[in-house]
């Protein structure tokens, strides 16, 4: 190292000794200036040197930074600095982004690479909000990082780790993103399209998802990405995730709901319960007895991916709002609509008149002959 350099990182020790405020700041400034004019020729023992000057130079200016915004700028211009070298001292990299005032921190977080998976599992477990947002914008992070992230349920952190495609993210991992997802749009998008988001946490994803979410989602899918996200979301729309879908057998059903007919029990309430207790047959049998209509009519209708369809025997049935919602809800393996569509259903629902009902019931009655 030329004598001129060494001079420079000698005067160290009387900065910190004897020195002002002021020129322990110009001190740590100009000693960092040295480093980076030649970081890349320096080599281990030369970069030792260095991060033991500026360790102690900053551990100086950081007890005056407290009450001393010029501490805090100088301390900050460091870290930007540094960030982005590769051959940045090591323990002078971890002291900055331990550092509490995130300004200071930041830029390490972001971007250095002298940050080993383990000090960056430590800063997600030990920081705060704004550190764990710094950390997730890394061009590059593995599971065992992402993890810690977002062990800590920062909703913040999870939309930052969703839209980074450098962050490698576990099936654990995931999960959590995807649970956060089902109250959050702008989450659900971001991970959905996701090429390494499992397939069955994409079902899961597009199970709870709005119609709105699902039309971004394709529009942001990529092309080796977007049959898949549409099979899925054909597929919890129409029959994975609701039993109609399977092979029904209604002949005891109509068996069933004849015989309560003819005895004077078969009423809403009978219904409601079948609805309720999600017995799919007996619930398709006795709508279609008390809306004067046929099984014919009324299964596609429960198949349908429509709601409104279904809404006609309920109004010409004259049943109540609550009944018919159980009537929906029992199309679902969940034995429940979502909020949003339910609330739009019982718009179109008061809407409609039951003399309207019966003639639209009547004409498909005679198309399905």
């Amino acid at each position: 190292m030329p004598k001129a350099q060494l001079s420079i990182i000698n005067e160290v020790e009387s900065a910190i000794r004897f020195g002002s405020a002021e020129k322990g700041l110009e001190t740590a400034r100009r000693v960092t200036d040295l480093f980076l004019s030649s970081a890349g020729s320096f080599n281990d023992e030369q970069i030792a040197l260095f991060d033991d000057v500026l360790e102690r130079l900053i551990g100086t200016i950081e007890l005056r930074a407290i009450a001393d915004m010029g501490a805090r700028v100088a301390l900050a211009e460091i870290s930007a600095q540094l960030a982005p070298i590769a051959q940045a001292p090591p323990s002078v990299i971890r002291r900055l982004a331990n550092n509490d005032e995130i300004r200071i921190a930041g830029p390490v977080l972001q971007e250095s690479a002298r940050l080993d998976d383990g000090e960056l599992v430590k800063i997600a477990a030990t920081k705060g909000e704004p550190h764990l947002l710094a950390v997730a914008g890394r061009w590059w992070l593995k599971e065992i990082v992402t993890d810690a992230l977002l062990a800590r349920r920062y909703p913040s952190v999870s939309r930052k780790l969703a839209a980074n495609p450098g962050a490698r993210v576990s099936g654990g991992g995931f999960a959590v993103i995807v649970g956060q997802a089902e109250s959050d749009p702008d989450l659900a998008v971001s991970v959905g399209v996701r090429v390494d988001l499992p397939s069955e946490l994409r079902r899961q994803l597009l199970r709870s998802a709005t119609d709105t979410v699902r039309t971004r989602l394709l529009s942001r899918a990529p092309p080796h990405l977007f049959e898949e996200i549409q099979s899925a979301i054909a597929a919890v729309s129409v029959g994975v995730e609701r039993e109609m879908s399977s092979i029904r057998d209604f002949e005891g059903a109509k068996r069933a709901i004849a015989g309560l007919k003819a005895t004077g029990q078969l009423s809403e309430a009978t219904l409601l319960g079948f609805a309720t207790q999600r017995r799919y047959e007996e619930t398709v049998a006795a709508l279609a007895v008390l809306a004067g209509s046929t099984i014919e009519v009324i299964r596609p209708l429960m198949q349908s991916l429509r709601d409104d369809g279904l809404l006609v025997p309920c109004r010409a049935a004259q049943l109540s709002w609550e009944t018919t919602a159980a009537v929906l809800g029992s199309r679902y393996a969940t034995g429940a609509m979502k909020p949003a569509d339910l609330a739009k259903a019982r718009g179109h629902y008061a809407r409609m008149t039951p003399e309207n009902a019966l003639r639209t019931l009547r004409f498909w009655q005679v198309r399905a002959l």
